[in-house]
């Protein structure tokens, strides 16, 4: 007997369950409804800074930040900083040199000075203007370079349009064994008009542009044993693996 393999045995096959359990999902399903109204992910920082995530969610990046190792994270959308700062710490706990790259349209002056003055800075780059805009990419793509891991967080606009331009053109660096974390999937399974002073909506969403991309693109795959074991999450739909 192997205890250590024992017990990720029964870890697999209580995801498994988890998967299959339709009452155990709703239950989740309800309370992520309930407490997003609320502004229940606006409570939580990391090292300071305001990470707007779901803890769960935090928890299944750590997981897979340790994994794969990667020595490039690339993220859309900063806000508050949380997020970089969260991506940054983990590579410095990995050791060596690994850097996040963080992109937001707006990056507000005040956030930038409290990103600017952490202890984890000295790992991140931070750039300003879309996403999608060619400048950018091609600013991605150089830093990019000679990476051999790249993993990839996807939290900035929430369109359907954005977020499929977004995977077409950040997808191609991602490397085999890594992933895209698309965010913000969970506004498919909401009522129409959940926010109704936001673009985005039922049917218009990170999760139809997985979708989109997933019809187009054989080389990535939903890893659903994720969100099986999260349950509570912000990116049901948003694991997507490179398996090419």
């Amino acid at each position: 007997m192997n205890p250590i393999e024992d017990f990720k045995a029964e870890v697999a096959a209580r995801i498994e369950a988890f998967g299959k359990d339709t009452y155990l999902k709703k239950l989740a399903f309800q309370w992520v409804s309930e407490t997003l109204s609320k502004q229940y992910v606006h409570n939580f920082s990391w090292l300071g800074r305001p990470i707007i995530q779901m803890p769960q969610d935090t928890m299944a990046l750590q997981e897979l930040i340790w994994a794969v190792q990667p020595d490039l994270i690339i993220e859309t959308g900063i806000a508050h900083g949380g997020s970089i700062i969260f991506s940054a710490s983990m590579l410095a706990l990995i050791g060596g040199k690994g850097k996040v790259v963080g992109i937001d349209i707006d990056i507000r002056q005040h956030n930038r000075v409290e990103i600017e003055k952490h202890p984890m800075f000295k790992r991140i780059t931070l750039l300003e203007g879309s996403s999608t805009d060619m400048k950018i990419v091609n600013k991605v793509k150089r830093i990019a370079k000679n990476k051999k891991k790249v993993m990839i967080f996807l939290d900035a606009y929430h369109t359907h349009d954005h977020v499929l331009a977004e995977l077409r053109l950040y997808g191609p660096l991602v490397s085999k064994g890594s992933y895209i974390v698309a965010f913000d999937t969970w506004v498919e399974q909401m009522a129409p008009n959940y926010y109704p002073d936001k673009p985005w909506d039922k049917g218009n969403n990170p999760w139809t542009a997985v979708d989109a991309f997933l019809s187009e693109n054989k080389d990535f795959e939903l890893d659903k044993n994720i969100e099986d074991k999260l349950l509570i999450t912000l990116a049901p739909h948003g694991y997507l693996k490179r398996i090419n």
